[in-house]
């Protein structure tokens, strides 16, 4: 894509073989057939029925798949059917997943305009813009959508709105004019960009970039190139998952060889590794996790936050970075007036009076000599600097009239002094002027720039003394303004003069100066304090913008992002940055100015090298492809685009910013509870593997049959382990510094309590099997089958919390209770309706033998919790 904005018109004209009157109608049919329609493309997807199949490639899967065809083979059809069934189940919840996902690109479509106005055959035509082609001369106006990118050839105080490409939450005064060097987005004052809003003032504009050409083109190739990463424990359980796999096979491996050296026929043994290797499998692993994290994001709902992607809740639990967009993240995404300097003091808006002439005067330049007005609701139509000046103006006390004071509306004031002639705002002198009769003298308003309109000044005024304009006082004047430009505020000067000239650029001299008044983009009020809950939580918060360096820092210090010997940096600073100076600094670096899309997901792309989880927040279509980039994309709700809501893991309903905190600590509660609902399941898991390598290597008849298992691990198991995802967070939740994503979910103080814990239920499970075998081989498999269901229940209470049940209690989680009592009652069906026997492989029992499965059941649990309480003691 050339730099057009490095050539003049008459060069890019060329450049199209293009005309100011526009092209014909023949020249724009041949174009559209070389340059393709003005649409975005879409990269290539999987079907359905790929990303369907992706399912099955995981090693654990693949395992269960063996073993249901081998449940076939021996005549086990319920274990077959049980576990096709789960593994479809899984297939079709993680396609579907998938399939809601995959939205980005048609919603960058979506933006595009139904219609745009161009010169065809010489005539002003309305066409559909994906007609638009390179060489059209676009015809734009207030209001209108900019459906393409263009270079300015006629410019009638164009202003644009472009917050949603580059970030910057004011208008664009764009320009008919030249440059001669490299300039970033935002300052290509001669361009247009797809995807930007028309405020104020009409152009003619070459178009020299259509679909996948434009800028917002290579946002969308960005997308297409970008790929989602998978969370931390998506990581931590893919690696404890292929281990585990890897140990199961091997096992399964020699338990089988064990079976054929001692003479058992070759179905038996193949029945007996099958049996072991779905006591192995934690199958209702996955889907637990995937429970626990939907369970998070209901709560987090509740608070706001929505969560599109289920494994982005845990991923909030180890972020240590939060990218932020300025405008309209940190910042109220709206103009307002802070201080005002006049009569050589600063004051605020409600501390003007109409009383005082010399603040009546301001106060007249501010709503006569402004074209923009607010509707009922307060919203602000025409420039948002303009309108920041009625707000202001709707502050200030009515006129003291004794007992009453009388608030004159800003459609009063203009109706009473109506504008007699006018010089509208021009991009290129930066003032505008208006002329209206004040107490029968004519006057003439004016503002703009300081620089600009204080050369135009031969005096100031100071209450109702009119003084001439030294170097003294021009010189105190720049530097209020430059103390107001280095706490990021927007000034605007004000003057006047009485004059009965005519109002032309010439009568825009011999000015009389009025005062100041700056304005801001204000941060949130709830801004400064989720800074700071973050920094106390270890997380670093950097500002990204497409604002000017000075601004961002400003704001960035207000919040408390920018501190001492922190750096700022401009997308061209950026730019000029090797990976491994940007590497070296970027720990350093709290604002970065002026950013391009592609500055933006280098920024993350850096930060994820230092092995950092990164959340990235915006809401405009040039945040998008580092939202996608991000480990935790954050669009907001209200002022976001659907680009950037489509590209994110998480919408902010109420786009604030504290809010994501509140999604932190949620996210990092998520995770601890799906770490004792790992633990559990693993425990449980390795008590049957215990049990079964005991029989098989004492020679003994299979202590359970696979569909038991199944039960336990799919419908008893899942239950405590669901009651555990329900665990609230501890207090202390945001006091702790972020979970290191390069520690696996299995650290050596989980394994050694899951090794221990296994190892307490296998000695009950074992002791039961043993007492049942002096009975029958089926009194033994199911007094096992019983034993292993019942203290699983009872383990649930022990992977609740590193605490005791005496500390923590029932109050806090009634879902641990229900859990215990709904899979006791599911064990008791099974064990005493006889038309279940058959369908689990159970035989009766005697009363003595329920007593028994009861208290070898309990046992691991009263050591647990003992050992819990004397820890807590100590």
């Amino acid at each position: 894509m050339k730099d057009f904005y490095l050539q003049s018109k008459d060069e890019v004209l060329k450049e199209f073989k293009a005309s100011p009157n526009g092209l014909s109608s023949d020249e724009a049919k041949e174009r559209l057939a070389k340059y393709g329609e003005n649409a975005l493309v879409e990269g290539k997807k999987k079907t359905v029925f790929q990303v369907f199949l992706d399912q099955f490639k995981d090693l654990m899967v693949i395992i269960l798949i063996i073993a249901a065809l081998i449940s076939a083979f021996t005549g086990d059809a319920e274990s077959t059917i049980v576990i096709i069934a789960v593994l479809i189940l899984n297939a079709v919840l993680g396609t579907v997943q998938h399939v809601k996902a995959e939205k980005s690109l048609e919603s960058l479509k979506s933006l595009s305009s139904p219609s745009a106005k161009v010169l065809r055959d010489g005539q002003k035509v309305e066409i559909d813009s994906k007609k638009l082609v390179p060489g059209d001369i676009l015809v734009l106006e207030a209001g209108d959508l900019v459906t393409a990118d263009g270079r300015i050839l006629d410019n009638f105080s164009l202003q644009v709105n472009e917050s949603s490409l580059t970030g910057e939450s004011t208008n664009i005064d764009k320009a008919d004019i030249d440059f001669d060097q490299e300039r970033p987005l935002g300052d290509r004052l001669n361009m247009v960009y797809s995807s930007s809003l028309v405020t104020y003032g009409r152009a003619n504009v070459l178009v020299t970039g259509t679909g996948m050409g434009t800028e917002i083109g290579k946002i969308a190739k960005l997308m297409n190139d970008t790929k989602e990463k998978k969370t931390p424990l998506q990581q931590s359980l893919d690696k404890f998952s292929s281990k585990l796999a890897t140990a199961i096979l091997l096992i399964c491996l020699v338990v089988f060889g064990l079976q054929i050296w001692r003479g058992q026929p070759l179905m038996d043994a193949l029945l007996f590794a099958v049996a072991l290797a779905v006591a192995a499998i934690p199958e209702a692993l996955s889907s637990i996790v995937t429970i626990v994290q939907a369970m998070g994001t209901q709560k987090m709902a509740k608070q706001h936050a929505i969560i599109k992607n289920l494994a982005a809740v845990e991923s909030l639990g180890s972020v240590s970075v939060i990218a932020s967009d300025k405008t309209g993240t940190l910042t109220q995404n709206k103009m307002t007036v802070q201080d005002i300097y006049i009569g050589g003091e600063v004051l605020q808006p409600n501390e003007l009076s109409l009383d005082n002439q010399l603040h009546r005067y301001l106060l007249y330049d501010v709503v006569l000599n402004n074209d923009s007005r607010l509707q009922a609701d307060g919203k602000g139509i025409g420039d948002p600097t303009e309108y920041a000046l009625l707000e202001m103006y709707r502050q200030v006390p009515g006129i003291d009239m004794g007992d009453d004071q009388i608030a004159l509306s800003e459609d009063d004031l203009r109706d009473f002094l109506d504008r007699q002639e006018e010089v509208p705002f021009d991009s290129d002198r930066k003032l505008m002027s208006t002329k209206h009769l004040i107490h029968t003298v004519p006057t003439i308003f004016t503002k703009g720039a300081v620089d600009v309109l204080l050369d135009r000044c031969v005096s100031y005024r100071i209450g109702d003394e009119i003084k001439p304009m030294t170097t003294e006082a021009k010189q105190q004047i720049l530097d209020q303004n430059q103390a107001f430009s280095e706490n990021g505020l927007r000034v605007l000067a004000f003057a006047y003069k009485e004059s009965d000239e005519e109002l032309n650029l010439d009568a825009e001299n011999g000015l009389i100066f009025i005062g100041l008044i700056s304005e801001m983009d204000p941060p949130r009020p709830e801004s400064v304090a989720a800074v700071a809950q973050a920094k106390k939580a270890g997380i670093k918060t950097v500002m990204i913008t497409g604002d000017h360096k000075v601004t961002a820092v400003a704001i960035a210090k207000k919040i408390g992002i920018f501190a001492e010997g922190d750096l700022a940096v401009t997308g061209l600073e950026l730019d000029a940055m090797s990976d491994k100076e940007l590497d070296d600094k970027i720990e350093k670096i709290s604002v970065y100015a002026r950013v391009s899309p592609e500055n933006k997901i280098r920024i993350v792309d850096a930060w994820q090298r230092k092995g950092k989880i990164v959340s990235m927040t915006g809401d405009g279509v040039n945040d998008a492809p580092a939202l996608k980039k991000a480990d935790i994309g954050v669009a907001m709700g209200i002022t976001g685009t659907e680009v950037s809501k489509d590209a994110s893991s998480m919408i902010l309903a109420d786009d604030n910013f504290a809010t994501i905190i509140k999604a932190v600590a949620n996210g990092r509660t998520v995770y601890e509870n799906i770490k004792n609902a790992v633990m559990y399941l693993l425990s449980g898991n390795l008590s049957a593997i215990i049990t079964v390598l005991f029989a098989s290597i004492a020679g003994l008849p299979v202590p359970f049959m696979a569909v038991q298992l199944l039960f336990i691990n799919l419908v008893t198991d899942s239950l405590p382990a669901l009651a555990i995802g329900m665990e609230p967070g501890a207090n202390d939740i945001l006091n702790r510094p972020p979970r290191d994503p390069k520690e696996g979910i299995l650290n050596k103080q989980m394994v050694t309590r899951v090794a221990v814990q296994g190892a307490l239920i296998a000695v009950s499970v074992i002791a039961a099997f043993l007492i049942g075998l002096k009975t029958s081989s089926a009194v033994a498999c199911t007094m096992a089958f019983s034993t292993l269901t019942f203290a699983r229940l009872f383990h649930g209470f022990n992977c609740r919390s590193e605490h005791s049940i005496f500390k923590i209690g029932f109050k806090n989680n009634w879902y641990s209770l229900a859990a215990f009592v709904a899979g006791s009652l599911l064990l008791s069906l099974i064990l005493f309706v006889p038309s279940l026997h058959s369908l689990f492989t159970v035989t009766p029992l005697a009363g003595g033998q329920v007593g028994m499965i009861a208290l070898l059941a309990f046992l691991p649990t009263v050591v647990i919790q003992a050992v819990k309480v004397i820890r807590e003691k100590n």
